[in-house]
């Protein structure tokens, strides 16, 4: 399934970065880190190969890739605070999210969503989502900012180097990454089996008292 996804967003991806230059790289970064699976590791390689080519800056396309990191990441968090928020504290219930797990989250971003949403941006999969959770604790917005900026730039400068390095070959690389996001995607779904059968557990000794 996902196999046959990938091609038509590197289409996607290829189109709009070769048409719309430092700006496409942007906008698809953008995209990527507002909830949107677009993969980065197709989008910064393929900037990278067009830095091998003449056509790019590397310093030029990681910057444009972490300011549009930036801009995406900030969508998604005010998702966070205006949507995600009232709509967890009116039916969080019905999916095992009590207000108890709001004061949690708001006091773990409090004391250290700084270093999480900065490691978080250096991870596949978990830095697409981050800015959603952020957001519904209502991180503070200047520290989100700055710390977003700093894990996405290593990110993008990576990537856009290995592409540039691969050159001709850098689709490659795409097919180390997507291995990567299967064992993430593996360990987040052991969290949420976790926590589903951690809460029905506590609904339940709470129901029978």
């Amino acid at each position: 399934m996902l196999s046959s996804i990938i091609p038509h967003l590197a289409n996607f991806i290829i189109s709009g970065i070769s048409n719309l230059g430092y700006s496409g790289v942007a906008i698809m970064m953008a995209i990527e880190s507002a909830c949107i699976p677009l993969p980065s590791e197709i989008i910064m390689p393929f900037a990278g190969f067009l830095v091998s080519t003449g056509v790019f800056n590397l310093w030029g396309v990681s910057l444009a890739g972490s300011l549009g990191c930036v801009a995406g990441s900030v969508l998604a968090y005010f998702v966070g605070i205006y949507g995600g928020r009232s709509f967890i504290e009116k039916y969080g219930k019905y999916i095992l999210i009590t207000h108890h797990d709001l004061e949690v989250a708001d006091k773990f971003f409090n004391k250290h969503g700084s270093s999480a949403i900065f490691f978080s941006r250096l991870l596949p999969v978990i830095r697409t989502f981050i800015s959603l959770p952020a957001g519904i604790a209502k991180m503070d917005f200047n520290k989100f900012v700055v710390y977003t900026f700093a894990g996405s730039l290593p990110w993008c400068l990576g990537l856009a180097y290995v592409g540039k390095k691969l050159g001709d070959n850098w689709d490659t690389l795409g097919v180390y990454f997507h291995k990567f996001d299967a064992v993430i995607g593996l360990v987040l779904l052991a969290g949420v089996g976790w926590f589903v059968v951690n809460h029905i557990k506590h609904f339940n000794h709470y129901n029978n008292k």
